[in-house]
């Protein structure tokens, strides 16, 4: 069985999904349709996932385009249910480098989620957040939000977020690579420790998953810093 699917190519970059995506989509689809919703509803729901999945696309091509701008193929982009990862051929070489690459992710939610305002603004579109995620909300304030929402996730200062990257190209403009990536890693594992007892103790049980994810990550990301030398 092929792990992932080609879906498409930008600018000679490769666009893939993974199985478990596809997997995670016929599984929403089928919890729609038990839960009583219409086949169009439940085909609107999976429509707005897709519109997240393209935002995603496009904060991945972000990444992809600044390291191009430092001379860093991508090799691929492939689609997760958890998010996107654009996989570069090397890790930039300086501070400077990684911090652009890092911020260019959520610079492009940014921009999507100031577009989305703009627009609402010249169609009327209520667009208080309060409003945004009624059952009748707008696609238009929905997804402005959840740009929103992109760009405040990934700029937690933990690994495998962009936040995480920042932190360390912070740090590593003042002292040695590896220093700064055991540092960073830290931050990002005691954060993933809070995160996960708020989960445990407040019912909210995706939480605990997504900490033991984040914390392996910043584990992962220092042995290969570890590895390279």
């Amino acid at each position: 069985m092929k792990s992932k699917f080609k879906f498409g190519s930008v600018s000679g970059i490769d666009l893939f999904v993974h199985w478990t995506f596809l997997i995670m989509m016929a599984g929403i689809f089928g919890f729609y349709v038990y839960q009583g919703w219409t086949i169009g509803a439940a085909l609107g729901g999976i429509g707005l996932i897709l519109a997240v999945f393209g935002c995603v696309v496009l904060h991945e091509l972000g990444h992809a385009f600044m390291a191009r701008k430092y001379g860093i193929p991508t090799i691929d982009i492939v689609m997760y249910p958890i998010g996107g990862v654009a996989r570069l051929t090397r890790m930039p070489e300086e501070p400077k480098q990684e911090l652009f690459i890092a911020l260019a992710g959520p610079a492009v939610n940014l921009v999507i989620a100031l577009v989305l305002f703009g627009i609402g603004r010249v169609t009327g579109t209520p667009l208080a957040a309060s409003d945004a995620f009624q059952p009748q909300a707008n696609l238009i304030s929905v997804l402005m939000w959840i740009n929103v929402g992109l760009v405040l996730f990934n700029m937690v200062p933990a690994f495998p977020m962009d936040g995480g990257r920042v932190l360390r190209a912070a740090l590593a403009s003042q002292m040695e690579y590896r220093n700064a990536t055991h540092i960073a890693s830290f931050i990002g594992q005691a954060l993933a420790l809070v995160f996960g007892v708020y989960g445990l103790f407040n019912g909210m049980w995706t939480l605990p998953i997504v900490a033991a994810f984040v914390f392996m990550a910043a584990r992962q990301e220092v042995q290969h810093v570890m590895e390279r030398g």
